[in-house]
């Protein structure tokens, strides 16, 4: 588990009390440098089992919503690091309400980062998602939005106090919401297991990999960087039928349709993007394009490609069987 850097000491977790934000309070209590964490957001009752179920002191909760600039502007105060996680996340209620995905995901992303720079906090995290890549879902189009609002606030300014972050990841195993907790509970109620499509495949990381992916982007991030975390993928159908076989139930798979906005596959790094970007082990690294609106003066230094470069697609890098069983023993 990555450590966070000692300079942060008083941190801000927007959308904190969901399945990220638990987990990475968990995290930064067992770090002794970190004085403060606060917990912003819209839900008062999760607030309140939060705050029961940690009891720490380190902990102060606020009521806000993102979209309210002038809350904000409050709680940045004295903070040195922001994750911002707030988020409208479903893809099929994004579909049928896109105003408000625009609303939280971009206008809310705004904010956050105007009262992060406002304040003087030494780093913003946004979380973004694979979905943000060649977007064909208002979800993803709104995060891809916050990816280069992102990019254009850290290439607008010389910011020698403040530096501008985002984070990639695909399907978080075992966060509210994923399918396998879905799964899991149809499974064991004896209902139908629904699948969309048979070919669907997706990334997945487990809640330790998406908070050791922030905490590696609050340490190494520059200033406009988009940093990616490399994850294994599968097919969906091979993930409920394995679980079948581990939870001992007889397979019961039914096939629905894909759902509005949904892809067969996923994509963490587009080809375009492979193009710059940096290989780092366990981690892409998109680094700032700092040209500006004067085209010209770069074509003379144009650079001829010599190969052509691949997507990193949740279809190219599926994981074994046995793999996918060991992952799933883990989490049931």
């Amino acid at each position: 588990m990555i450590k966070l850097n000692r300079k942060f000491k008083k941190i801000l977790v927007t959308g904190g009390t969901g399945s990220f934000g638990n987990e990475i309070v968990k995290s930064f209590l067992k770090e002794k440098n970190i004085s403060e964490i606060r917990i912003f957001s819209r839900d008062e009752l999760k607030q309140d089992d939060m705050r029961k179920s940690f009891k720490n002191n380190k902990l102060k909760f606020i009521i806000g919503d993102v979209r309210d600039r002038e809350t904000l502007s409050n709680v940045t105060k004295g903070i040195d690091l922001v994750f911002h996680a707030a988020a409208l996340k479903q893809v099929p209620s994004c579909e049928f309400f896109p105003d408000e995905a625009v609303k939280t995901n971009f206008l809310g992303s705004r904010n956050v980062i105007e009262a992060t720079l406002s304040e003087k906090v030494k780093k913003i995290i946004l979380l973004s998602t694979d979905k943000a890549v060649e977007p064909i879902n208002a979800m993803g189009m709104s995060k891809a939005l916050m990816e280069k609002l992102a990019i254009s606030y850290s290439k607008k300014f010389e910011l020698h106090y403040s530096a501008i972050c985002c984070v990639r990841y695909g399907n978080v195993m075992s966060s509210r919401g994923s399918v396998i907790p879905l799964f899991k509970k149809q499974i064991l109620s004896n209902q139908p297991v629904t699948i969309t499509n048979k070919d669907m495949t997706r990334f997945f990381m487990f809640l330790e990999d998406a908070i050791d992916l922030v905490k590696y982007a609050a340490n190494n991030g520059k200033n406009g960087e988009i940093l990616i975390k490399k994850a294994p993928s599968a097919k969906i159908i091979d993930v409920a039928k394995l679980l079948y076989k581990l939870l001992n139930k007889k397979e019961n798979i039914q096939l629905i349709g894909v759902r509005h906005g949904e892809k067969i596959h996923e994509t963490l790094v587009s080809t375009s993007e492979m193009m710059k970007a940096k290989n780092l082990g366990n981690f892409f690294k998109i680094p700032l394009d700092t040209r500006d609106l004067n085209y010209k003066a770069y074509f003379a230094k144009g650079k001829k490609l010599n190969k052509v470069y691949d997507e990193y697609s949740s279809s190219q890098n599926n994981i074994s069987q046995e793999q996918l069983n060991r992952i799933l023993k883990r989490l049931i």
